[in-house]
């Protein structure tokens, strides 16, 4: 039904999905890179030692990257709840959230093995994204424009990567 009211479960439900997500991240990341890094630089031997030297993330780089994180998809959730899911940035978010769990399957099958993320992407991430879109889209939310979704490809990477680096700089001793 057009019209419908868009409850918290949509809005806020963006940080429980990433929450959950996240919680797998926490547990896996560092200890998954360091394992994987010879692996992957046995098979891609063309890639700089600079992005090798990247990978080594300590278990505080991590935490600190995700509370980071946190304090993006928060605000997203909760501009989300204040406008009814008809903001921009929860509607970009939205869209990069559940494009970012299609890239962590991309990733295991590339890696051809566990990679931190792909238990939970197809089993919160995308049921979630794709819940929450259907849901937006009976209330009237206009989704069906591809620009959310291209705008949160766009900047999944640079926020991914922007949050990572400050994690990093804000860790250093």
């Amino acid at each position: 039904m057009a019209g419908e009211v868009v409850s918290g479960a949509v809005t806020w439900g963006l940080f429980a999905a990433w929450a959950v997500h996240d919680a797998e991240e926490l547990a896996t990341m560092a200890r998954w890179a360091a394992k994987a890094r010879p692996r992957l630089r046995e098979r891609f031997p063309q890639v700089p030692e600079a992005v090798w030297q990247r990978m080594d993330l300590s278990q505080r780089e991590v935490n600190t990257a995700i509370g980071l994180m946190a304090g993006v998809i928060a605000a997203a959730s909760a501009a989300g709840a204040r406008t009814g899911g008809r903001s921009p940035f929860f509607g970009t978010v939205l869209f990069g959230f559940g494009l970012h769990g299609a890239v962590h399957l991309a990733q295991s099958a590339a890696y051809r093995g566990y990679t931190p993320g792909v238990v939970t992407a197809p089993l919160v991430v995308i049921p979630y994204s794709v819940w929450a879109v259907r849901r937006l889209a009976a209330a009237g939310v206009p989704v069906r424009s591809g620009r959310p979704a291209a705008v949160g490809l766009a900047l999944f990477p640079v926020v991914a990567v922007g949050v990572q680096g400050l994690a990093r700089l804000l860790n250093r001793r």
